[in-house]
């Protein structure tokens, strides 16, 4: 401030040398006006009329301009968090059958795909039936894995969050691994191999048409024709339909219509109250050709389409926090004591925070990871 003061004598003295051709007097005056400036923003000075130093407020002190309002109220007066995104969750439950493992090692499962055979006609007198034969259970394998993510944050950002931009973090990282959760459910039957399986199988296992209802009335008489590994029918029926997060209105409209939405007869919706629709916000698709798929419900006629993996006490994530090795003392060779966890470890002050959760769920080759294709139907949604 006092190198500015002093250029604008200079540049005012030069002003009055060449433009007003000021007196000797004119230009002393101007410089004990620049001096006493400068002598303010020295400090106190002493009075030479009283011979006290003067008091505090007779000295210059920083205005703050109207072209500074902008900076200051942004900064200061409204500094605050603003809420974050609320993401959308995938109520997956209903499509996946639950499982627990006791370890990490790979677990057995047999799967009966079919009842035994008929009856045959022996014939009016003495007749003797022929062995007959069962269908061997089909076995499915498969095991636990571990998901996690670590977060580090210093000491100093902790202490310096006047915002309070980590109170949530514990929820947010419990939001990532359901989140991590949901994406590991939606690729089951998203992925390739999955939907290789059900498009090889033919038409009573997938097509390409969009949402429509008829389109939902071709999934339903394809689950009703569904047979085991004999051939013979089975009970199957559409209870679920997943859906691009781009289908919401169709649903809603298929639903709720009581006359076939796609049509201008007078038919009746018979598909609307038939199926519970959830919606898959994480599956991928470009608008108008979005995917769709059918499921059974686990729970009835013994048809299980996907399953989840869990190792046992271990049903949910956990935030985990590294202790810290510091210890509070009094002197050197005296006993010490714990610090607040916030103080982080001893060579950085680095807080460690990390949040890990455990599951899987069956893998196959050919199958993907469907663990009956009887429970599923996938249509890709090109075709108008």
């Amino acid at each position: 401030m006092r190198r500015i003061l002093s250029l604008l004598r200079d540049i005012r003295k030069l002003q009055l040398e060449e433009r007003e051709q000021a007196t000797p007097e004119r230009l002393s005056e101007l410089g004990q006006l620049f001096r006493f400036v400068d002598a303010q923003l020295s400090g106190l000075q002493l009075d030479s009329a009283t011979g006290v130093f003067d008091e505090p407020a007779t000295q210059l002190q920083e205005a703050m301009m109207s072209s500074d309002f902008t900076y200051a109220i942004t900064e200061f007066v409204q500094r605050q968090m603003v809420p974050g995104y609320e993401t959308k969750q995938f109520d997956f439950e209903p499509l996946v059958k639950a499982d627990t493992a006791p370890n990490y090692l790979p677990v057995n499962r047999y799967q009966r795909r079919a009842g035994l055979e008929d009856l045959e006609y022996l014939g009016p007198e003495k007749g003797e039936p022929r062995p007959g034969s069962v269908v061997d259970a089909t076995k499915r394998q498969y095991q636990v894995y571990q998901w996690g993510k670590q977060f580090d944050w210093s000491m100093q950002a902790l202490v310096n969050d006047d915002l309070g931009y980590f109170n949530d973090m514990a929820d947010a990282m419990g939001r990532a691994a359901r989140r991590s959760l949901e994406k590991y459910v939606s690729r089951m039957y998203t992925n390739a191999t999955s939907i290789a399986r059900l498009t090889g199988l033919g038409a009573l296992y997938s097509q390409n048409g969009r949402l429509t209802t008829a389109r939902i009335s071709e999934a339903r008489m394809a689950f009703n024709q569904r047979t085991d590994a004999r051939s013979e029918p089975i009970t199957a029926s559409l209870k679920y339909l997943v859906h691009h997060s781009g289908l919401v209105d169709t649903v809603v409209q298929i639903q709720r219509s009581q006359l076939v939405a796609e049509l201008a007869t007078n038919a009746e919706n018979v598909v609307g109250g038939t199926f519970t629709a959830i919606e898959d916000p994480h599956m991928a698709g470009t608008s108008p050709n979005l995917p769709w798929w059918g499921f059974t419900d686990y729970r009835e006629a013994g048809i299980t389409p996907l399953v989840l993996l869990r190792r046992q006490g271990m049903p949910g994530p956990m935030i985990l926090r590294k202790k810290s090795d510091i210890e509070s003392v009094t002197s050197l060779l005296g006993a010490g004591a714990d610090v607040p966890p916030i103080l982080g470890d001893f060579a950085t002050g680095n807080v460690v925070i990390k949040v890990v959760d455990e599951w899987g769920t069956y893998i196959d080759d050919q199958e993907g990871n469907l663990f009956d294709y009887r429970g599923a139907y996938y249509s890709s949604g090109t075709a108008p």
